[in-house]
């Protein structure tokens, strides 16, 4: 086992351990949470480890980044997720490879979305990424619609042709009343979620919760966590 093999299994099996410890505390199955293991920066030679050790859903924030990765990596059975900003520009290219959007936080997203699936002849998974540190009909500083923007956009993700509305995604908001308030966000985004299946009752996907604050997610009840530091160490600086 080489060095850089050994260590992501040390560390895959050290999240693996703390999603089955927070599993067990909130009364849960393991079975009921999905990691996601966020790759950005890192190589593809570690997604093509990773998949050796049994990851099977990877995400990236940067379509620049993860094209050429996912093009290298496409022999691996591998569920790409796409959880950065998208621009409509990039939307052609992530619709290549991407498997699921978590980011669609605006009508113009999902009209291009659309388009590109259709043309692809793919169905792509969709999540609508709520900022809860938004104002009403305002966008959050990282992304994502203001929790009262959440059913129009649902909606039309729904009815788009080529698109999969599978649920809710959010990133711990470092303003507003949530700040510093990781466990309250998550449950809030849960209460979100239940909203959303009564109208959408398939959309029952829940992302939250990365490396420092997995455990207040799973404890929500979030059913995907995206984890990238804890399983691939520090991030080399970008330049």
């Amino acid at each position: 086992m080489t060095d850089r093999k050994g260590e992501l299994a040390a560390n895959l099996a050290n999240v693996e351990q703390r999603i089955a410890a927070a599993c067990a505390a909130a009364g849960r199955e393991r079975e009921e949470v999905t990691l996601i293991v966020v790759t950005k920066t890192y190589p593809a030679s570690d997604v093509r480890v990773l998949s050796e050790l049994g990851v099977r859903h990877v995400a990236e924030n940067r379509d620049q980044d993860a094209a050429p990765k996912a093009a290298e990596c496409s022999d691996l059975p591998l569920t790409w997720h796409f959880v950065g900003q998208l621009q409509t520009n990039k939307v052609r290219s992530v619709v290549g490879y991407a498997g699921v959007v978590q980011s669609v936080d605006r009508s113009r997203l999902v009209t291009a979305l659309s388009k590109e699936a259709v043309r692809a002849g793919r169905e792509l998974g969709c999540l609508v990424q709520v900022a809860l540190d938004a104002e009403e009909g305002a966008r959050g500083e990282r992304g994502g619609v203001a929790p009262a923007g959440i059913e129009e956009l649902a909606d039309l993700v729904a009815a788009a042709p080529g698109l999969r509305l599978d649920g809710l995604m959010t990133v711990a908001p470092l303003a507003g009343e949530y700040a510093g308030r990781q466990r309250a966000a998550f449950e809030r985004l849960m209460d979100l979620s239940t909203d959303l299946r009564r109208a959408h009752p398939a959309a029952n996907m829940v992302s939250a919760g990365m490396s420092a604050d997995l455990e207040e997610a799973v404890a929500a009840g979030a059913t995907h966590v995206r984890v990238g530091t804890a399983v691939l160490g520090v991030r080399p600086r970008l330049g």
